[in-house]
């Protein structure tokens, strides 16, 4: 018997309670004490105990007593109080703990199995209780014209105090007590195989059900209990069970009558078997529903006439027809295939299994099926799909339900947000089923600790094993697929995660300036670098095309040195994350001051000679550049427009102008100086040389300097800031150069000077051509011409 209530009150609170004699208390919280010391019962049990003490204190106990049995109400049964402020707690169990109603199924799954394993454990050192009590089993069977759901197993169900203490106390696990007393046991040892963990999962029967109804017979008992209970209710019921037709074996069956709103979703045979399969597909005993199914059978025809009847004499025809019934359907076929031993398991059965669990039609890659021990124990199977998703909203998300989280084979959850796996690795499937892992009371949410953390970082190592092991095949067909559907994922790892950058980095792959067509890794390139040259180089553009052509390549493949080609738009900032490899830097030969190893000292007389044209250049472009040398990168470009060494090159400027919310101030922060590099050696710039010596005033060269500025912009991945301008630049050099050179006739120059002229003088006096319409123009053969 628990107190319900305890306190000390002052005595003009006492004097304010009236005496509860001869009426009904409604509660304990309302109940009254009389006047002056001394013991009194109410008509609810209620004992009141009344002390005076010193001052005008007066202290009151009053101790909940179960109601006491009137005379007659035997078949009613007794009636308990719950042993908790069952209202609120109630109300959180129903509204706060759990975030989906369905999960009500397998929280009763899940006890039954507890039930059931209880039963088998108990059986090995006493047989006795296994007698006569059928299969371990589980069965449900839907009601939609009742409204219930009843579910019932074959395990070691409850005597009365068993009942009152479980059910009657909130938040009190039986499955917790029993392995207490295993452990206390050192003889009989732990049953690790037992899943209940808190005592709110009957509960969230109440979630779906406004009444629910609990039948038990224990091997141990000779009697059937049966326990009631009705939703927002502070009580309960307990009878023995009378009724022949109602009795047990052995085991329990939980009967809910579902709410007049949640009726026709989870009474309904195909939902509550997908329930089944969602969330306790794995349990060890066999979960068999109640399911309509449907068959062939032949049937004799009706009556025909007498007629037709004497002529067949005897011979009565048959046909076919389907006929519907209800029989038991087992819910959980498919094995938990990370419970068994990896050696004993088939490829095929590996990708049957993915298959299955997935829902895809494509073998996945690779598989890797591990047990990990220590600190944290748990079981896992991960895939690496066969292709990329097919939707953009699962690229790149966290949330894809890829990982299925067990705890002893029950389903938890597979909606989670980083906490077993990094964002860039969202794209692997596979399941992981642990025995202790850190859940909340309705085990839906996974709570954050170093066991989680553990975990992840054991889970991202066998994933960076299986995808490496795809790597290392000699077959390369296999990474191939996986590079087309998954290397944006791994680059956006090279970003996310600074932890596993050795890791990362081998798994990447580019094209380059000696491997166009195949893809090499970071490895190949370093194998194939002369002893000379001290860092990798690479230069990121829009395409491959463009990657060929930049200017910026022309002294390097002079040389022979390998590029890398960045051609999509996370490329760059991979690299810039990853910074070094193997030692060596990574280095953007589209910025300033690029070095490559061999550099020839140039003579006074070419620095005096082109130091007066890079003068000249920049007075003539001004701010558009901040300064102009001689290039050490080009062989037969005249010009090249570099970035400079700390802002942003081409490729990310045109990325970050392509940004939805791109901030124009930051980028004119970051776009930094533009350098423009000129050839000493080509024709162009010998030509502008001449005319900064002869004629440095001349219009010609000054706009020649401005088209090659605009060309040097293109030609390097920029952006020119008024196309129409450069295009207009172009048509006029273009007339010039062009102007008379196929021999045009005079008559066609001076009738085009005339047109043009005729249109310049149109145009200044504003007349305006009249225009006939299509409608007035008739033939001279129109017969209504005249009218």
């Amino acid at each position: 018997m628990a107190p319900a209530l305890s306190g000390t009150l002052g005595a003009s609170s006492v004097a304010a309670l009236r005496p509860c004699a001869g009426r009904r208390a409604p509660s304990a919280a309302s109940s009254v004490a009389p006047r002056g010391s001394g013991v009194v019962r109410c008509s609810r049990g209620l004992r009141w105990d009344a002390h005076r003490s010193r001052g005008r204190l007066l202290r009151v106990r009053c101790d909940a007593a179960v109601v006491e049995k009137p005379a007659g109400e035997e078949a009613a049964g007794e009636k308990f109080e719950y042993q908790a402020e069952v209202s609120r707690l109630m109300d959180l169990i129903v509204h706060s703990l759990y975030s989906h109603k369905e999960v009500f199924l397998r929280e009763l799954v899940s006890n039954a199995s507890d039930a059931l394993d209880k039963l088998r454990f108990l059986g090995v050192t006493d047989s006795s209780l296994l007698a006569d009590g059928g299969e371990l089993e589980i069965r449900i069977k839907p009601d939609l014209d009742a409204g219930t759901i009843t579910i019932t197993d074959t395990g070691v169900g409850m005597t009365k105090d068993e009942l009152k203490d479980c059910l009657g106390t909130i938040a009190q696990s039986g499955t917790s007590k029993f392995l207490k007393a295993l452990k206390e046991n050192k003889d009989l040892g732990a049953d690790n195989g037992l899943i209940g963990q808190f005592g709110v999962g009957f509960y969230s029967a109440f979630l779906v059900a406004e009444k629910v109804v609990v039948s038990t017979k224990s091997p141990k008992s000779d009697k059937q209990y049966v326990w009631e209970a009705v939703a927002d209710s502070s009580s309960y019921v307990i009878k023995e069970e009378t009724d022949p037709e109602k009795m047990l074996t052995r085991g329990t069956q939980i009967t809910l009558f579902l709410r007049p709103d949640d009726k026709y979703e989870f009474a309904d045979p195909s939902r509550i078997q997908g329930l089944v399969k969602n969330y306790s597909q794995f349990v060890s005993f066999p979960i068999y529903t109640w399911q309509e199914k449907s068959r062939t059978v032949e049937v004799e025809e009706d009556e025909e006439p007498k007629e037709v009847e004497e002529a067949t004499k005897g011979e009565k025809k048959k046909k076919t027809i389907t006929e519907k019934y209800w029989d038991w359907e087992l819910a959980n076929e498919t094995k938990p295939i990370w419970m068994r031993n990896p050696k004993e398991i088939e490829n095929t059965e590996y990708n049957e299994f993915y298959k299955k669990t997935f829902n895809e039609f494509l073998d996945p890659l690779a598989h890797t099926h591990f047990t990990t021990e220590g600190e944290v124990e748990f079981r896992s199977v991960l895939y690496v799909p066969g292709m990329a998703p097919l939707s953009n909203e699962e690229i790149m998300n966290p949330k894809t339900k890829n990982i299925r989280l067990y705890v002893k084979r029950v389903f938890i959850s597979d909606d989670f947000d980083g906490e077993l796996f990094p964002r860039y690795l969202s794209f692997v499937k596979g399941v992981v089923d642990s025995n202790d892992l850190p859940l909340n009371v309705s085990r839906e949410i996974l709570q954050e600790s170093r066991i989680v953390r553990i975990m992840r970082k054991r889970l991202v190592r066998k994933t960076f094993d299986m995808i490496e092991e795809i790597a290392e095949k000699e077959d390369k067909e296999d990474y191939k697929k996986f590079w087309e559907s998954f290397g944006k994922f791994i680059k956006l790892g090279c970003i996310e995660d600074t932890g596993n950058h050795k890791r990362l980095a081998p798994l990447l792959r580019f094209h380059s300036s000696k491997n166009e067509g195949d893809l090499i890794s970071l490895d190949q390139y370093v194998e194939s670098m002369p002893e000379s040259q001290k860092a990798i180089y690479y230069i990121a553009t829009d395409s491959l095309q463009s990657a060929k052509t930049a200017p910026f390549l022309e002294k390097l493949v002079q040389k022979d040195i390998e590029v890398l080609y960045l051609i999509e738009p996370i490329d760059e900032v991979a690299i810039q994350n990853l910074q070094t490899y193997k030692e060596k830097k990574f280095v953007d030969i589209s910025k300033e001051d690029l070095e490559l190893g061999d550099e020839e000292e140039e003579t006074k007389e070419t620095k005096q000679e082109f130091t007066l044209l890079c003068d000249w250049v920049k007075q003539q472009l001004g701010d558009k550049v901040a300064k102009v040398q001689i290039s050490k990168r080009l062989s037969s470009s005249p010009c090249v427009l570099v970035s400079g060494k700390f802002g942003w090159s081409a490729n990310m400027e045109r990325l970050m102008k392509a940004q939805t919310l791109g901030d124009t101030s930051s980028l004119e922060f970051m776009r930094g100086r533009r350098i423009f590099e000129i050839n000493p050696d080509h024709p162009i710039i010998k030509d502008l040389s001449a005319a900064c010596k002869n004629e440095p005033e001349s219009t010609e060269a000054r706009r020649a300097v401005e088209l090659l500025y605009e060309a040097a912009l293109i030609s390097s991945g920029y952006t020119p800031e008024s196309p129409a301008e450069l295009g207009g630049k172009i048509y006029e050099m273009m007339a010039i150069a062009l102007g008379g050179r196929w021999g045009r006739s005079d008559m066609e120059e001076a009738e085009a000077s005339t047109g043009e002229a005729s249109a310049e003088a149109d145009s200044s006096e504003g007349t305006v051509a009249e225009v006939i319409e299509p409608s007035e123009v008739r033939p001279e053969s129109d017969p209504w011409r005249d009218q």
